[in-house]
């Protein structure tokens, strides 16, 4: 029994990969299933008995990316040599995992308005592993004396995040609800993030 079942892992995850290429070059909108299935030449029918529809399949590519992006902000925990290096990690880690995945994240433009509660648990599952990497450099800074004693570091840690994900770019657009940025404005919000940083950890000291 036990190899039939790694049998049905190995073919989910190749179903996984195949899906997230596909994602990744054409988007959510422009993808469809019978597509999935002519790349891994396997029939939809058997495509589906594994994924019941595209929307069930994203959702299962997008816990696998998400997993991945815990496990790099996991391994870096406690291994920082000051804050700033904590903190540009975290801003760098995902400014990268966006502009790596942009297209991938069309679904998330599509639907702004109305986004299923799977894709906020899984928002939340990277917000807490954020949380715990910052809140712990914060701690970890104040017992080497290096920073004055923080009464609540979660508290500090989440203010960061708001105003990491409340930065907008270019006068005219700062009014408007872009939730999801353009391509093109990645990289100048990722700039001002980065000033952010620097205005954060020294009030900090």
């Amino acid at each position: 029994m036990s190899a039939v079942n790694d049998q049905q892992d190995i073919k989910r995850e190749k179903i996984l990969e195949a899906s997230y290429q596909r994602f990744l070059h054409y988007g959510y909108s422009k993808t469809t299933m019978n597509e999935i299935a002519g790349d891994l030449s396997m029939s939809k029918a058997l495509l589906y008995y594994y994924f019941p529809d595209k929307s069930e399949l994203y959702m299962a590519v997008m816990r696998k990316l998400a997993s991945d992006y815990l496990k790099q902000l996991e391994d870096k925990f406690g291994h920082f040599t000051d804050l700033r290096e904590a903190f540009l990690f975290q801003v760098n880690t995902h400014h990268e995992f966006i502009v790596n995945n942009y297209n991938f994240f069309d679904f998330f433009r599509l639907n702004e308005q109305n986004l299923p509660d799977t894709i906020w648990e899984i928002v939340g599952h990277i917000r807490e592993a954020e949380i715990k990497l910052l809140a712990g450099a914060i701690q970890s800074e104040v017992e080497k004396g290096n920073l004055k004693p923080v009464a609540n570091p979660i508290e500090i840690v989440e203010v960061f995040l708001d105003a990491l994900h409340g930065i907008k770019v270019g006068g005219s657009l700062s009014y408007k609800k872009l939730n999801f940025p353009h391509k093109e404005h990645l990289n100048e919000i990722h700039n001002k993030r980065l000033l952010l940083i620097d205005i954060f950890v020294k009030g900090l000291k």
